[in-house]
């Protein structure tokens, strides 16, 4: 048998200590860089296979008529005549079409574009589209607030006409089946007062009696 000293047994039980608290203050990321540079090493790829793989058919892209609508297919769908696909013009080009002939038909000159007949025939066709609009949206209140805006401006300019040219006002609201009552030199007290709000009621208690 070998006779082992204390001191020897010491000095290897020192060096195995000093070899796993080597290892185990080691830094971490070297080895994680290692391993995964082990992982993931580059591949060596030629040119000319790169371009053999590039010149190959494409397997995402499907073929041109697996598509649904191709390029080119949407065009000259809004042509200049307004007619749809189904052969009937839209409605909001049947409206511009009879603004247009309106217009025409109650200007005063070839070249009138700002009398009152003129604004006001428009707008009585554009009042009845957005309302016919609204029938049908009725939570379109940017809208609503437009044709709010719009009836009062067509009664201010049939305003304007009545006190200017009675006899083409007359005519005026005749042909075109607007409702409207000028006003008069001395308003009555509807008119003076409606536009305000009405006073509450007095309690009767509160009314003060007469001796």
């Amino acid at each position: 048998m070998f006779a082992i000293s204390t001191k020897d047994i010491l000095s290897i039980i020192l060096l195995l200590c000093l070899n796993d608290s080597a290892s185990a203050f080691a830094p971490s990321s070297v080895t994680r860089f290692q391993k995964t540079s082990q992982q993931y090493r580059p591949l060596s790829v030629s040119v000319s296979e790169l371009e053999e793989v590039n010149e190959g058919p494409d397997i995402d892209s499907p073929p041109l008529e697996d598509y649904i609508v191709n390029i080119g297919d949407l065009e000259g769908e809004d042509e200049e005549d307004g007619i749809e696909d189904d052969g009937e013009p839209p409605i909001w080009y049947e409206s511009h079409q009879r603004m247009q002939a309106l217009r025409e038909m109650y200007r005063r000159s070839e070249n009138d574009t700002g009398s009152p007949e003129y604004q006001v025939a428009g707008m009585t066709e554009r009042i009845s589209y957005l309302t016919k609009h609204l029938k049908i949206h009725p939570k379109d209140f940017s809208t609503r607030r437009g044709l709010v805006a719009m009836v009062n401006k067509r009664r201010r300019l049939l305003n304007y006409l009545s006190k200017r040219e009675v006899e083409r006002y007359k005519s005026l609201i005749k042909s075109l089946g607007i409702r409207h009552k000028a006003p008069g030199a001395v308003p009555s007290k509807s008119e003076k007062y409606g536009r305000f709000p009405k006073q509450k009621a007095v309690k009767k208690h509160l009314v003060k009696r007469k001796k």
